[in-house]
């Protein structure tokens, strides 16, 4: 299974041998763990990395569910499903990415980054979807009070779960991509900003037992990051499609409202009216002071630096656009004269004013006339 066509081929694990098959690796490390399912002895170890680990059965008043617990032996699931993540970006870059980029002819600057909005286009979008479904059968979306009542939420349904661990994966994968992809060095920094606040605060979110709040905070991040890359995708298209910018303009300033909005709801008054406030780790009860101020200043600062960082950048903007609105206006068009032909006698025609326009079988030498920056010469 080849993901790129390669003209030439490099020496084994050398740096460019793993740049261009690092999806086909990945591919044959989680053909190793699904082949491992077919035998009893290796089918308990695969399991391992297959399924999300720690589930419990909780009594119900008709039957018992399974929920889930975190631990250790998450990161190895984490790890199968970046292998995973690793194979379906390339697909995305090879199938659909690389097809549209060949026929816009991208500079080397809009090509990265047509290709990062567009891998994150499709992440968005599949995450909104599936987060929105989660909620919504979840119930959280039509009782808010979900949101922090029976804290610590340590007992997790599968899709709960499930849909973190994929989450952390996407988002580590992301790291080994800045080498696989030859991101250039100006642009790692904040490729890496965003990767890492989308990683602490997921993190965040999971280990401290509020998945429910992450889950509606997502959605509404993600909303607003997939219309953000939507119209990029249609600007480098067609540079005059700017109207999608606007609608994200509007949209960025709601969404940070109403994030800190609900960090503050449920955090700052939910939890803190909670009687369980005890610093309990092995209960998973994280319900301190201390704690909720730390989750809430985490919230408001990295709010605060998007809100600050969108600011700056529209105000960037638009300085650029009055300064070629004002360079427009202080050079004035230059008029052009009209050209006349003038008929002489001895076969040649006068262009305008004095510019000598000779027949083909004119030959002759002698000056006749003069125009601006130009000497012409007559019989």
């Amino acid at each position: 299974m080849a993901f790129r066509r390669r003209t030439k081929s490099y020496p084994l694990f050398s740096q460019e041998f793993v740049i261009h098959n690092h999806a086909d690796i990945g591919f044959c490390l989680v053909l190793c763990v699904l082949i491992g399912l077919m035998f009893e002895v290796t089918a308990k170890t695969a399991f391992l990395f297959i399924l999300p680990q720690y589930n419990i059965s909780v009594p119900t008043a008709d039957s018992e569910t399974v929920h889930y617990h975190y631990g250790p032996k998450d990161l190895v699931t984490i790890l199968f499903y970046i292998f995973i993540t690793i194979i379906l970006h390339a697909v995305v870059q090879e199938y659909i990415l690389d097809k549209i980029s060949k026929r816009l002819h991208l500079s080397k600057v809009k090509h990265s980054k047509f290709n990062e909005s567009g891998q994150l286009v499709v992440f968005h979008f599949t995450s909104v979807i599936w987060c929105f479904y989660v909620v919504v059968t979840e119930g959280y979306l039509t009782n808010p009070r979900s949101l922090w009542e029976d804290y610590p939420h340590v007992h997790l349904p599968f899709q709960v779960k499930f849909f973190y661990l994929c989450q952390l994966a996407y988002w580590l994968h992301a790291l080994p991509e800045l080498y696989f992809q030859k991101v250039r060095k100006e642009e790692i920094p904040r490729q890496l900003q965003y990767i890492c606040l989308y990683l602490v605060h997921i993190a965040g979110a999971y280990l401290l037992n509020l998945s429910r709040l992450g889950l509606i905070l997502l959605l509404l991040q993600y909303s607003t990051e997939f219309l953000f890359h939507t119209a990029r995708l249609f600007y480098f298209a067609d540079e005059n499609n700017e109207k999608l910018f606007s609608a994200w303009a509007a949209v960025f300033g709601v969404t940070r409202l109403f994030i800190l909005t609900l960090a503050v709801l449920a955090i700052g008054f939910g939890l803190a009216r909670m009687e369980n406030q005890a610093f309990d780790p092995e209960k998973g009860n994280f319900n301190t002071l201390f704690c909720r101020l730390c989750m809430l200043l985490l919230v408001c600062a990295a709010q605060a630096w998007l809100m600050w960082r969108f600011i700056h950048s529209q105000l960037r903007h638009w300085r650029e656009y009055w300064n070629e609105q004002s360079a427009k206006r202080r050079v004035p068009a230059t008029p052009r004269l009209p050209a006349r032909l003038i008929k002489r006698e001895s076969g040649g025609y006068l262009l305008g004013k004095g510019l000598c326009v000779f027949e083909p079988d004119t030959r002759a030498a002698g000056c006749v006339a003069e125009s601006p920056g130009w000497r012409g010469r007559l019989p």
